[in-house]
């Protein structure tokens, strides 16, 4: 199994890259996302591979993080969920958005996404929610929210704002203190924790 490839990017486009290691020439499947944040043409590049084999072909998927590709290998073990399904899925939401509508079960925005619909939306919802770690539970809350149901939260974004600081801050605050410790269930304790990371 490849774990990643540091080479030179020689080609790019928003579907692959072609890096060249010691002399041979990688193509390697990209999400949409990834190819806003490629280096230029002749830089040094460092991608997380994923190595999908099937009968007919072997392909190669590059992520910028070992996060984005462990989800698409989560992605394709849903039913109904191929490589390029999941490829896209990761290339068209941020990762916190996409928890959140996994975790909220929010399949008007899963089905924004090419390729998805509204049966593959709920295979998508039921058997990944479980598999989502608690930090990524947590931080998704602070994503989506349009019921209000994470109380904690919300208490301690509208702390930090009486406190003078605006909405972004505050959030950014309070997902950097959840990814630190992404079991919290104390009002304060989240409100102190939050405060060190402004």
């Amino acid at each position: 199994m490849y774990e990643y490839v540091r080479g030179r990017l020689v080609s790019s486009s928003p579907s692959k890259v072609i890096i060249e290691v010691g002399g041979i020439g990688f193509r390697l499947l990209i999400p949409l996302s990834v190819y806003g944040r490629l280096p230029t043409i002749g830089q040094e590049i460092f991608l997380y591979v994923a190595h999908v084999i099937r009968e007919d072909s072997q392909t190669f998927y590059g992520f910028l993080g070992c996060e984005e590709r462990d989800l698409f290998f989560s992605f394709c073990e849903v039913s109904g969920i191929g490589p390029k399904t999941a490829l896209a899925i990761i290339g068209h939401m941020e990762l916190n958005t996409l928890y959140a509508a996994i975790n909220q079960g929010q399949l008007p925005l899963l089905c924004k996404i090419p390729g998805i619909g509204k049966k593959t939306a709920e295979r998508l919802v039921i058997e990944m929610r479980d598999r989502l770690h608690p930090k990524e539970k947590q931080i998704a809350l602070l994503t989506l929210d349009p019921t209000g149901q994470n109380v904690l939260v919300s208490d301690a974004m509208n702390a930090l704002i009486n406190l003078g600081y605006n909405a972004l801050q505050a959030q950014k605050a309070i997902a950097n203190a959840l990814s630190h410790t992404p079991t919290q269930d104390d009002l304060a304790s989240l409100i102190t924790t939050s405060l060190r990371h402004l």
